[in-house]
């Protein structure tokens, strides 16, 4: 592990949310640390040399080339960021020119176009099931839930929310979520809302350890976060989906994208996002 981090940049003539992506799963295949620094709406050629004059500076000031990672369409403006004292990746010439010469086509070269019409219909898809998601977030609206196309069980602070909130941003998922409490587990069975929607339902389940820790975080020292409190929750959530016969993910140690994922699989889900 270095003591400095190495700076990266983000370029982009738009939000830079698709380049800063790429990165992530690049960057995580080094055990070094990063400093990351965005640089969204590069768009003309005075943005440019401006972008190019802070990369250089850095560079100058570290006594080492920051690395680029460029999603800029326009030719002068990306060639402007290629003069600069950087190891750029550029993800359009990597990955779009191959893919001209295969195809037979040209690309439109259109700046923002992942992000241009938000007309679409995927898009509207999206907003909906965001707004289905945090109307029934936590169970707090039982209508409609004929609706939903995943419905996320499992004790308080498990990681149900923001796996519903994921779903509903990147595939426009439609997820309600409802927290399974000790009254449940006295009654030994699911909340009365749930059993007629079986077929729709995923349980999430996570480390008791780590529970009482996220709990300690919103209400220190209290019952609600103890770990003996924390154990008897997940061990009863835990029996009470396996004698449902729902299946289930840890997420102790699986990120929002992995559980997503485990999820859209079960779900046998073909939605993507473009």
């Amino acid at each position: 592990m270095t003591s400095n981090p190495r700076t990266v940049l983000i370029v982009s003539d738009g939000t830079g949310i698709t380049a800063e992506t790429f990165s992530h799963s690049i960057l995580a295949q080094f055990e070094t640390s990063f400093k990351q620094i965005r640089m969204p709406f590069v768009n003309t050629l005075e943005k440019a040399l401006k972008a190019k004059f802070d990369i250089d500076q850095i560079a100058q000031k570290t006594g080492t080339k920051p690395i680029v990672f460029s999603t800029l369409v326009n030719p002068e403006i990306n060639q402007i960021i290629h003069a600069s004292n950087a190891l750029v990746m550029d993800m359009f010439n990597t990955f779009v020119a191959p893919l001209e010469i295969e195809l037979n086509l040209k690309s439109t070269h259109a700046i923002g176009r992942f992000h241009q019409n938000i007309e679409t219909e995927g898009y509207k898809n999206r907003i909906e099931a965001i707004n289905f998601s945090l109307a029934h977030d936590d169970g707090q609206s039982h209508q409609n839930l004929d609706e939903a196309e995943v419905i996320l069980v499992g004790v308080s602070r498990s990681g149900k929310t923001p796996t519903s909130l994921y779903l509903a941003m990147q595939y426009g998922i439609k997820s309600a979520n409802y927290p399974l409490i000790p009254e449940d587990f006295e009654r030994g069975t699911l909340p009365k809302e749930l059993p007629q929607y079986h077929a729709k339902l995923f349980g999430l389940t996570i480390n008791a350890k780590r529970l009482s820790e996220i709990r300690n975080e919103r209400r220190p020292g209290s019952k609600y976060a103890s770990q003996e409190n924390c154990r008897y929750e997940v061990n009863e959530a835990e029996a009470m989906m396996q004698r449902e016969n729902i299946p289930s993910i840890s997420s102790t140690h699986k990120s929002i994208e992995e559980i997503s994922t485990t999820i859209l699989q079960v779900l046998k889900s073909d939605k993507t996002v473009y």
